[in-house]
């Protein structure tokens, strides 16, 4: 493929999403979001993603406390390592390594139940009922992947620096009291807003990206795989990218 028939289709896709996200906004405009099912979609979103999420956390924090100690301990700096794990924990890896497990848990569900949906044809059977399959389907999903990874985000942070804390005093003999001053002092009040945004930011990309390529998934059991596929890589890379503008926007030089 073309450099130029590549450019054609990814600016094709592109203008084909802002579409969707305009007919979804008219559909949840004109008919309203089903708030019965939201909660059942939050807890569904945050049940399953939870597990793993916390694995990830952990081990991120083990290592964000190794890999901080022995660097500064060249400089001779080794109490610094409270100030690397929360400034690294709670501005970026926390928000994207929360994101990161939704998409690849409640993302890909979203594109297969959705996708199958369509190759069934039961889409079709919600637009003869009268119900809009936009508003009915990806709206609750929305809002509760949206109440639920902030949330998750804030755990993350807390394992992650936790995890951090235990290997820094247990396994690295640092001072407790050296670790949570210094941890303290790495990060502000107003990270954990700027995380929460990017939570709430990454819910929606995850969401509205997976919905898209559920409902316009190639016919058999084949389309239905590559469009979760296409769903979780798509929303990973698309929430990376975004990552970094939103943190030269939220912080900008003043790291």
């Amino acid at each position: 493929m073309s450099a130029e028939s590549s450019s054609q289709k990814f600016l094709g896709s592109t203008g084909e999403y802002a579409y969707f996200l305009y007919d979804f906004a008219r559909a949840v405009a004109h008919h309203g979001v089903p708030w019965k099912q939201v909660l059942a979609e939050a807890f569904g979103i945050g049940i399953r993603s939870l597990p793993i999420l916390l694995v990830i956390a952990g081990f991120v924090g083990t290592n964000l406390a190794l890999q901080g100690f022995h660097s500064f301990k060249l400089l001779g700096g080794e109490r610094l390592v409270g100030m690397f794990v929360s400034l690294a924990g709670v501005r970026e890896l926390a928000p994207i390594i929360a994101a990161a497990m939704v998409a690849a848990k409640a993302g890909t569900e979203m594109a297969s139940q959705i996708g199958v949906m369509r190759i069934r044809e039961q889409i079709d059977a919600l637009e003869v009922m009268a119900i809009n399959p936009l508003s009915y389907l990806i709206a609750p999903r929305l809002i509760g992947i949206m109440m639920v990874l902030p949330a998750l985000t804030m755990i993350s942070i807390f394992v992650m620096v936790g995890a951090g804390f235990a290997v820094s005093v247990l396994q690295l003999g640092v001072l407790p009291s050296s670790f949570l001053e210094f941890a303290a002092q790495g990060v502000r009040p107003i990270d954990f807003l700027y995380g929460e945004i990017k939570a709430l930011i990454f819910g929606l990309i995850i969401c509205t990206v997976s919905c898209w390529f559920g409902f316009t998934c190639e016919k058999g059991p084949e389309g239905v795989g590559k469009a979760t596929n296409q769903a979780v890589v798509t929303s990973a890379v698309v929430c990376v990218c975004l990552n970094y503008f939103l943190s030269e926007i939220m912080y900008g030089g003043a790291l």
